[in-house]
């Protein structure tokens, strides 16, 4: 089986250290880690299952290592391949736009014919407004980590979230093989 490729932004450190937590939980045998500042689109293209991380900056804003590759994302095809996302935001700081790049990211691929896996709820959540929301739903388009405000949840949230996307990946042994971590 190929391996997942996983892509993340970070400016402050946040995003890369929940992506490293994913691979530790799903394998490195499993998983290639990618800085978003560091890639081409070939990279991106070479994998067939995917794994996007974004945090919302501001006011809705897109970190700046996606925002330099943004074109760039919007010229793959996304076609035939099958993508996660887990975002990171602050629900009480910036409620009115909480996970809103994760949202824009995935308007973007799913325009490009993306499939999505790792939809995630929006219970334990409180925020006004978010582009991550799928409409008339109460889900997330990707994991919500919130590791201003609800940090005592993240391990927990990343364990479920993981056995969750092994199963909708069809990784060989499925939630059975996701490391279960307490970190």
């Amino acid at each position: 089986m190929s391996k997942i490729g996983l892509f993340y932004g970070s400016d402050e450190g946040n995003t890369e250290s929940i992506a490293h937590r994913i691979v530790a939980r799903l394998g490195e045998d499993r998983v290639d880690l990618h800085d978003i500042a560091d890639v081409t689109q070939l990279e991106i293209q070479g994998y067939e299952q995917l794994i996007f991380g974004i945090p919302t900056w501001d006011f809705g804003q897109i970190q700046s290592d996606w925002e330099d590759f943004w074109e760039d994302v919007k010229e793959i095809d996304f076609s035939g391949k099958t993508v996660a996302l887990f975002g990171l935001g602050d629900q009480f700081g910036y409620g009115d736009y909480f996970l809103d790049a994760m949202g824009m990211l995935h308007d973007v691929i799913v325009a490009s014919g993306a499939t999505i896996v790792g939809h995630w709820p929006t219970a334990g959540y409180e925020f006004e407004a978010s582009k991550a929301q799928v409409p008339g739903q109460n889900i997330f388009v990707g994991l919500a980590i919130d590791e201003d405000q609800q940090e005592e949840m993240t391990c927990a949230r990343l364990n479920d979230w993981c056995e969750q996307i092994a199963e909708e990946f069809g990784l060989e042994g499925g939630a059975d093989s996701v490391a279960l971590l307490e970190d």
